[in-house]
C-alpha cells in the first residue's frame, strides 16, 4: 500500500472513543455508535487513498558539477493523472553529506499556470566537501481529495554532482580588473618592470624607485636616469597543501583545507597568467598529490581538477617526509608556499625542522588561517569556572601558535597569517612583491 493516514484522518478516527464512552455512559445500547464512527473514517481514508491522483511522471534537473560553499540549485517537476488534482504536493531528497549536512533536502511544489500544468517545485543546497555528491531516493507525496489519505512514492535517482574547488575569486571583476591592468598582460612583448635581469636605461620619472637611479649614467648625460630590469618569468612555485586532521576542521561551515585550495587556486591563476610554471603538492601522513609543472592560463581547469582530488585526512601530518619528498622533486629554486595549521608542538618542532632545511635551497611562505573559534571563546566574558578553563586553554593554543610562526619569521620565512576572506588578495601581493624583488 503506497497511502498513509494524515494526522486529521487521526484526529478524527480518535475522536470516535470518546464519544462511545460518553454515549454509552447515557444510554448504554449507543456504544456502537462511536466504533462505527472509527469504522466509517478507516473505509473514507482507504476510498480517499484509491481516488487520488497518482504520479505519472516525475523529473529532477541539477547541473552535474558545482563549488563548494556555493549554492546548488534543485528543479522537480511531477505530472499526475486522474481526474482531481491534488491541491499541493511536497517531496524530500535524499543525499550525499557532501551535498548537505543532514543529507536531505526539501522541496514544496505547486501547481502552474496551466490547467493541467505540472506541479514544479525549487530548492537550494549548499555543498560542503569536495567529492562526487550521490543523488538518492526521492520521496514525493500527496493528499486524496477528502485530505484523509497521503500518497506516496518514491524513485531512485542515479545522479550525481561533482563538487569543485570554489573559484569564485578568479571570476570576481576585481582580479579580471587587475590581470587587465598589470603588467603580466597577453600581448608578447617584454615584462620591463622592478625584475633582476637588467635590461636598459631610462629618463628617472617621479614614481621609480630611487634605489633604480644610476648615477654614473645621470653624470655622463646630465640628467637622471634609472635601471630598467626584465621581470622574471619561467619560475618554479609550489603550492603544498596540508591536507591532515589539523586542516580538516571547519572555518566558518567550510574545513580549512577548503579555504585553502580555493586561496591557492586564485593565486596559481595568477602565476600562471604571469608565465611562471605551477605545481599542486597535498600531504598528510605522507604525500598525496603531485601534480607536475604547469604552465599558461589554458592549463588552469586542469589543476582545478587536480585539487579537486586532495581528499580530507584525519591523520597527523608527518612534516618531515612530506616536505624532504618535496625538497627531492625540485631540480632548481622554487618559491614553496605551504598552507597549514598545527596544535601540538612536537609536531610544530619537526615542521620547523622539516621547513629549515628548504630554505637552505628554496623561498619558502607559510599561508595560515586564523582561528576565529579560539579567538571568539577568548573574548566571550565567562560565565562560569568551565568558561574560564576554556579561556585559558584557548588562549594557551594561540600563545603556543604564535610562537611558532615567530621562530618561523626569524629563520627568515615570510609568514601570512589572516581571515580566509583576505587570505587569497594578501598571498597574490606577496607573490608579486616576491616578482618584483627578484628573489627567485
Amino acid at each position: 500500500m503506497n497511502f498513509y493516514p494524515t494526522g486529521r484522518a487521526i484526529w478524527l478516527i480518535a475522536l470516535g472513543a470518546p464519544i462511545a464512552v460518553v454515549l454509552a455512559a447515557i444510554m448504554p445500547s449507543l456504544w456502537a455508535i462511536g466504533a462505527g464512527w472509527a469504522l466509517m473514517l478507516v473505509l473514507l481514508l482507504l476510498l480517499d487513498g484509491l481516488v487520488a491522483a497518482r504520479a505519472r511522471d516525475v523529473r529532477l534537473a541539477m547541473a552535474t558539477t558545482t563549488e563548494i560553499g556555493t549554492p546548488l540549485l534543485l528543479g522537480l517537476e511531477a505530472d499526475f493523472s486522474g481526474k482531481i488534482a491534488p491541491r499541493n504536493v511536497s517531496a524530500n531528497l535524499g543525499v550525499d553529506e557532501r551535498l548537505a549536512d543532514d543529507g536531505t533536502v526539501a522541496f514544496s511544489l505547486t501547481r502552474g499556470a496551466d490547467d493541467g500544468g505540472a506541479f514544479l517545485g525549487q530548492a537550494t543546497t549548499i555543498p560542503v566537501r569536495r567529492g562526487v555528491g550521490e543523488i538518492g531516493k526521492l520521496w514525493l507525496r500527496w493528499k486524496g481529495p477528502l485530505g484523509l489519505a497521503w500518497r506516496q512514492i518514491q524513485k531512485q535517482s542515479a545522479q550525481t554532482v561533482a563538487v569543485m574547488p570554489n573559484i569564485s575569486a578568479v571570476r570576481s571583476p576585481t582580479i579580471q580588473m587587475f590581470l587587465r591592468d598589470s603588467l603580466f598582460g597577453l600581448l608578447a612583448r617584454k615584462m620591463r618592470g622592478e625584475g633582476s635581469e637588467f635590461e636598459a636605461l631610462a629618463e628617472y620619472q617621479p614614481g621609480m624607485d630611487r634605489r633604480s637611479i644610476d648615477w654614473k649614467g645621470s653624470a655622463r648625460h646630465s640628467k637622471l636616469l634609472a635601471k630598467e630590469y626584465d621581470t622574471e618569468r619561467n619560475n618554479q612555485i609550489v603550492f603544498a597543501l596540508d591536507c591532515g586532521a589539523a586542516m580538516c576542521e571547519p572555518v566558518e561551515g567550510l574545513p580549512r583545507i577548503d579555504r585553502a585550495v580555493s586561496a591557492a587556486l586564485l593565486t596559481a591563476y595568477i602565476t600562471l597568467k604571469a608565465g611562471d610554471r605551477t605545481s599542486l603538492f597535498s600531504f598528510a601522513a605522507k604525500p598525496e598529490l603531485s601534480t607536475p609543472f604547469l604552465s599558461g592560463s589554458r592549463n588552469f581547469f586542469r589543476l582545478q581538477q587536480e585539487a579537486a582530488t586532495i581528499d580530507y585526512r584525519h591523520q597527523e601530518s608527518n612534516y618531515t617526509l612530506a616536505l624532504s619528498s618535496l625538497q627531492n622533486r625540485l631540480q632548481r629554486r622554487s618559491l614553496i608556499i605551504i598552507f597549514t595549521d598545527f596544535t601540538d608542538p612536537a609536531a610544530a618542532d619537526l615542521m620547523l625542522d622539516a621547513a629549515g632545511r628548504l630554505i637552505e635551497k628554496h623561498l619558502v611562505l607559510f599561508v595560515i588561517l586564523e582561528d576565529r573559534e579560539l579567538t571568539s571563546i577568548i573574548e566571550t566574558p565567562p560565565e562560569s569556572a568551565e568558561d574560564v578553563a576554556r579561556a585559558v586553554t584557548a588562549r594557551n593554543l594561540l600563545d603556543q601558535k604564535k610562537l611558532v610562526l615567530t621562530r618561523l619569521r626569524h629563520m627568515g620565512i615570510d609568514v601570512i597569517e589572516g581571515a580566509h576572506q583576505e587570505i587569497g588578495t594578501r598571498l597574490i601581493n606577496a607573490y608579486l612583491k616576491i616578482k618584483r624583488r627578484g628573489a627567485l
